[in-house]
């Protein structure tokens, strides 16, 4: 019973770890989070931090995995588009969120990498998601017929990501916008 007691607190407290990374990262920026900063938020050593994840690589692949949980949560009941443009939104109000992402996407070309499954494994649920969601709203008329679905994933993902790198560098880039006029031309 001990085990499960010291398990039950041990996850209590990974969440509590990354709930403060989040907080950090997406106020604060990517530069500003150390495992120490993060460590000292909660109350721990960085060495018992690091016991959670292993390295702050894999700590910054469960702060995106978080991320991406948490806007699952905030998507539910809404449709594809207005989801998509919910979480384009939110990231300007996170950019070390942002930076983060747009880093360790980057750093994930390395096959070797701790974060290269991430990404892979997220591309390939998002891909399905969308491609789903897509293919309804093609058959819907939501979405022009005679668009490939593939490529409209494929470009929506491109330029979601690519705006997120633009944005790093210049703020005033209104994402969100930008994603409208894209959604905007694949009405019928």
């Amino acid at each position: 019973m001990a085990a499960r007691g010291a398990y039950a607190k041990g996850v209590v407290k990974r969440e509590e770890i990354l709930e403060a990374a989040l907080e950090i990262i997406g106020s604060r920026g990517y530069r500003s989070a150390s495992v120490r900063g993060i460590a000292d938020e909660v109350g721990i050593s960085p060495a018992g931090l690091l016991h959670y994840f292993g390295t702050k690589e894999e700590l910054f692949v469960e702060i995106l995995r978080t991320r991406d949980a948490l806007d699952t949560e905030r998507s539910v009941g809404r449709g594809f588009a207005e989801s998509f443009l919910e979480v384009v939104r939110h990231n300007a109000d996170v950019p070390g969120l942002v930076e983060l992402y747009t880093r360790l996407a980057a750093e994930a070309a390395d096959p070797d990498h701790p974060a290269r499954r991430y990404f892979l494994d997220r591309t390939e649920a998002m891909h399905g998601a969308v491609r789903e969601a897509l293919t309804e709203d093609q058959q819907q008329g939501r979405i022009r017929a005679d668009l490939d679905i593939e490529w409209v994933m494929r470009a929506g993902h491109a330029l979601a990501d690519g705006l997120q790198n633009a944005w790093i560098l210049d703020p005033t880039i209104d994402m969100a916008a930008d994603v409208a006029q894209f959604f905007a031309l694949l009405k019928p």
